[in-house]
């Protein structure tokens, strides 16, 4: 009985051992793509992508209340100084300076009366200072309703372009409400959000670039003009407006820029794929092959900048380095690789 039980056991550690070499023949080998990590020579700065804004936007509203009753422009268009952009309704206001024109003729009528009455003897000097008193009241009044007839108008104090129109005809406005936002021409700014670990980065660049997403060959010299004193509640970025020394009329309104900052002397970057990044904690990582083993290793990394479809790594891989570019998602620690069929033809 004592043998029997012996040789079960010893058939079940076969069995078992058996099971594991199994096992380990059918180890998980993923096909992967990859690419060697080559240095570009460049200096690797900070890229913040932002929006182009006119340096000066007026919000501009009527100084009366009122009707709308004409619009006289459409979003997008350009306008001159002084340029009619809304009128409302003027026909209380046109009252109102008739019944102040009419109190100003009959206090000058009294003032001028009691002049003469005073020449002659009949009223005091003090029924003629009262007389002026009344005069000069009056005549504020009208001026005052003069000046609120002209307000009927709503005019563009400078150049530039509508780019927002809140009101329409027949709709009734109060007094001082925007209805019209007014991008003026000249200055042109990218506005970018900063994180608060990089604005002494910023506030000590000597130069700045910018470059657009439609027009990415060109770039443009820039400073810092502005930097908000405190972050947004919701990003917990610093707001910061860039100029743009030159502007031209590539600078469109409302366009994707980006703004660039210089790298530190000696730092160089590696172009890779955006694919060959992948990030499940928080912090960007890359697989690195192990050119002896065929197995990949998780390798955190800094990036430098993320231009459409491609990152620029300034820290975390080193010049040769084998790293994955397509499947990153699919592969975990120490998983046996194997380089796509088409890149060893090439190497």
């Amino acid at each position: 009985m004592m043998r029997s039980t012996l040789s079960l056991t010893l058939l079940a550690a076969a069995l078992l051992t058996a099971c594991g070499k199994t096992e380990a023949q059918h180890e998980d080998v993923r096909p992967v793509r990859t690419t060697l990590a080559k240095p570009d020579g460049l200096a690797v700065g900070a890229s913040y992508s932002g929006e182009i804004r006119a340096r000066r936007e007026a919000q501009l509203g009527f100084r009366v209340p009122g009707q709308v009753v004409e619009r006289y422009v459409e979003l997008g268009q350009r306008v001159k100084a002084g340029q009619p952009l809304l009128r409302i309704d003027g026909k209380d206001a046109a009252l109102q300076q008739a019944a102040a024109r009419s109190q100003f003729d009959k206090a000058r009528m009294d003032h001028e009366r009691a002049v003469q009455l005073r020449s002659q003897g009949f009223v005091s000097q003090a029924n003629v200072d009262a007389a002026k008193v009344a005069l000069d009241a009056a005549r504020a009044q009208y001026s005052l309703s003069s000046n609120q007839g002209g307000y009927t108008t709503l005019r563009a104090e400078r150049a530039g372009v509508v780019t927002a129109l809140t009101a329409e005809v027949g709709q009734v406005v109060a007094a001082g409400t925007p209805v019209v936002k007014l991008a003026e021409d000249g200055e042109r700014e990218v506005l970018v959000s900063v994180p608060e670990s990089r604005v002494g980065e910023l506030r000590a660049a000597g130069e700045l670039g910018v470059t657009l997403w439609a027009a990415p060959g060109k770039r443009y010299a820039a400073k810092l003009r502005e930097l908000a004193p405190d972050t947004d509640p919701v990003t917990r970025t610093y707001a910061a407006r860039i100029t743009v020394l030159d502007p031209d009329e590539a600078l469109g309104l409302g366009m994707t820029a980006n703004v660039l900052l210089p790298g530190q002397a000696g730092e160089t970057g590696f172009h890779l794929p955006l694919t060959a990044i992948y990030d499940q904690t928080g912090q960007p990582r890359v697989w690195v092959v192990d050119p002896k083993e065929s197995r990949v290793h998780a390798r955190p990394v800094r990036l430098a900048a993320v231009r459409n479809d491609v990152v620029l790594v300034a820290a975390g891989i080193k010049a040769g380095e084998t790293v994955v570019t397509a499947g990153a998602h699919l592969l975990h620690e120490n998983q046996k690789v194997r380089v796509a069929e088409s890149q060893l033809a090439r190497q």
